[in-house]
């Protein structure tokens, strides 16, 4: 089962919902890889037509991330809050709050949001809000809770490069 069959509305006729997912899912591809091409406006265009046709956690908030990359901050919290409406359990977007919230400045809101990232069921990479926590405490001169949390981000995912260099910059420094 997907992300987007999972979703299927109760009493929908399946074969036209799933029409509607497939099409859907064809539309959120096309989106992320303007995406990734930098084609934000046309990224947010397809992101959008998507959630017209079968709205899913993943659609919000990718295009949430796609606001954030426009400087649209507040566009792309709004945007994860309707993921979490449609999926509570997706972690993505609990993550990019908080993130986004480090961004604004708002580092106390954010340790509510990443927390919440860490508990969610349906996570692909649950070491990045470990990451971002850390980059909170940091930034609140927590230097020990700093560290916890960036050996928790590696004990989640030892590959993880951008936790291993935090860990080792703040391990430097503190010596």
């Amino acid at each position: 089962m997907n992300w987007l069959t999972k979703n299927l509305p109760p009493g929908d006729n399946p074969m036209g919902a799933d029409d509607d997912q497939k099409a859907a899912w064809d539309l959120f591809r096309k989106a992320y890889e303007r995406q990734m091409k930098g084609e934000f406006e046309e990224a947010i265009k397809l992101y959008t037509d998507s959630i017209e046709l079968y709205p899913t956690a993943e659609a919000y908030t990718f295009r949430g991330w796609t606001h954030s990359f426009m400087g649209m901050l507040d566009e792309a919290i709004e945007d994860c809050h309707r993921a979490i409406a449609v999926d509570p359990d997706f972690g993505n977007p609990y993550n990019d709050i908080g993130a986004y919230l480090i961004e604004k400045g708002q580092l106390d809101d954010a340790i509510e949001w990443l927390e919440r990232a860490t508990r969610a069921k349906r996570y692909e990479s649950p070491a990045f809000p470990h990451l971002n926590m850390g980059r909170v405490y940091e930034k609140k001169r927590n230097w020990d809770k700093a560290m916890e949390c960036y050996q928790r981000a590696l004990k989640i995912n030892p590959q993880y490069d951008l936790a291993q260099k935090a860990f080792t910059r703040l391990r430097a420094m503190m010596n």
